[in-house]
Formats: C-alpha cells, structure tokens, sequence
C-alpha cells in the first residue's frame, strides 16, 4: 500500500447505512493503516467515566484541578480496558505513536501520571479501546460505502462536543449526512 492510499491521518465517518453498532454514527480517527490493516480511535462515543476515575483505578495520585472531569470515550470495541491517550505532541512517552507532525496516540502510564500533575500535552483525548481492521477489511468496507474519509482536524478531534464531531466531519467535504439515506437506492 503506497502512503498515498493510506488512510492514516485521516477521519472515517460513519455513513448513515452503517448498521455495526458500534460504528452508528462514529467519527474515528485512523492512527495506523498499511497492508497489515488498520487503527483507530473513535472520537465521538462519550462514556460515563472522567479522567479521575482513571488515574483512581491505576493508583496515580496527582493535583488534576478540573482535568479530572475530562470525558473518557469509548475508543471502539477492541482491547475496551486498554487505554490510548490521542494528544497533540510534547516531550516523548514511554510507548507514543506519531500520527503525523502534530499529533500522537500514547498508550504509557507516564503520560497519565504527567497529566495528573497538569504536565501533560496541551491537547487530549483519553480513550478506552479502538478499532481495529484486519488486512484488507477497511479498504473492502470504503468499497461498500460504509464509510467517508476525510481530513483530520484538530478542533474536531479535541474541541468541539462529542455530539457534534460526526456532523462537523461530514461538513468538512461538503457533506450533510443528514441528508443522505440510510436506505441504499436503485435505479
């Protein structure tokens, strides 16, 4: 697969007829792509959980102030206990992936200790579990039109509402997914 093909560093928007449900009406952001499959985090699927509850259950203390009412979101199905932090960069982690020149995605303990003690990236967003794709799965599934792929920015990623990210990417190709239907058409 050439890095043009790749869908790294780039959001995937769930179109309306995605029936998975947990891909309805996600935006993902994809981390890693190549001919060995693919890795992303959904960006859009609030939890109940906040930054605190985290640190609290892997025992890391630290003065958070109001970065401990941070929303966890559920980053897809797979490994749902593993946590992946994706944060616009800053000094290296233990185990830091860089997406592209401004963002990573960090699965180390020491970036949730150093954002504990408010010495994290400046730009977050925690996760518990991501999607992942087989060899060969996401490029099938682009095919049966399960998906738009567009440009990643980062006030979708860490700014803007969780519920208003899947809109907002669709905007960002000209496209209202409200108007498209979930039903497949024949001429």
């Amino acid at each position: 697969m050439s890095q043009a093909d790749s869908l790294k560093n780039r959001l995937l928007i769930a179109m309306p007829s995605l029936q998975d449900p947990n891909f309805s009406r996600t935006v993902t952001y994809i981390c890693e792509h190549g001919d060995h499959g693919a890795m992303g985090i959904v960006i859009n699927r609030p939890t109940e959980l906040r930054l605190a509850d985290v640190l609290q259950h892997m025992q890391i203390d630290g003065g958070l102030g109001g970065a401990g009412e941070q929303i966890v979101y559920l980053g897809g199905p797979v490994e749902e206990e593993r946590g992946f932090v994706l944060h616009s960069h800053s000094p290296p982690w233990d185990s830091t992936l860089a997406v592209n020149d401004n963002i990573s995605v960090t699965t180390s303990r020491d970036i949730l200790e150093a954002m504990a003690k408010g010495d994290g990236p400046n730009k977050t967003l925690v996760a518990l579990g991501y999607a992942g794709w087989g060899a060969g799965q996401l490029e099938r599934e682009m095919q049966e039109n399960a998906w738009l792929s567009g440009p990643a920015e980062s006030a979708i990623l860490f700014d803007l509402p969780a519920e208003e990210r899947w809109e907002a990417a669709a905007r960002l190709l000209g496209v209202d997914v409200n108007l498209l239907s979930s039903e497949a058409g024949h001429a």
